[in-house]
């Protein structure tokens, strides 16, 4: 595990939880559009480019890009999709856009959909198997197969929800002009 990354993942977090103890605007604001441009940037790179490369190369170099890809991937994914969803719940509250009658009403009830999705296949799926082909990396001689098999269901999963990431886009700039 990547224990570098740990004391900003703490920061990251940390500002989350200020920006909704707050109640600040621009920090709620701040925590989930950056939060949200790097889950979406993130899913779409790797589903869309790293994927199709990933693919292409030998076992070899494969092991060795997973090796390093990996760890990386089990700090930053959980906290950018915590950035998201935690801020942009407080903001919907805020701006009592959870409430039947407002005009965003409908299209955040679709973003919950399409985003409570992605969360369980990010939390569900991808997550799981980046930690198996951690686990199983680490061992004396790690099973090839399994690192095979758990980096194809990461790089499908990752290109499902970076499609998904663009269905997102659509629904939260509607939901900003209204």
């Amino acid at each position: 595990m990547p224990l570098r990354g740990l004391p900003v993942v703490a920061v990251m977090i940390g500002f989350v939880i200020f920006a909704i103890a707050s109640d600040r605007t621009w920090a709620l604001m701040f925590c989930h559009v950056a939060g949200g441009g790097l889950w979406t940037g993130i899913d779409l790179f790797v589903g869309l480019i790293v994927g199709p490369i990933i693919g292409g190369m030998s076992p070899p170099a494969r092991a060795e890009f997973t090796a390093k890809f990996m760890p990386k991937m089990v700090i930053i994914m959980p906290t950018v999709v915590t950035m998201t969803l935690a801020s942009g719940l407080q903001i919907a509250f805020k701006y009592g856009n959870l409430n039947a009658g407002r005009a965003a009403h409908g299209w955040l009830i679709a973003s919950f959909i399409v985003v409570g999705i992605m969360a369980v296949i990010a939390l569900g799926v991808l997550e799981p198997a980046n930690i198996t082909v951690l686990f199983e990396m680490n061992k004396e001689n790690p099973n090839p197969e399994i690192i095979g098999n758990m980096m194809k269901r990461f790089i499908y999963t990752a290109g499902i929800t970076g499609i998904m990431q663009i269905a997102t886009l659509i629904i939260m700039t509607r939901v900003a002009t209204l």
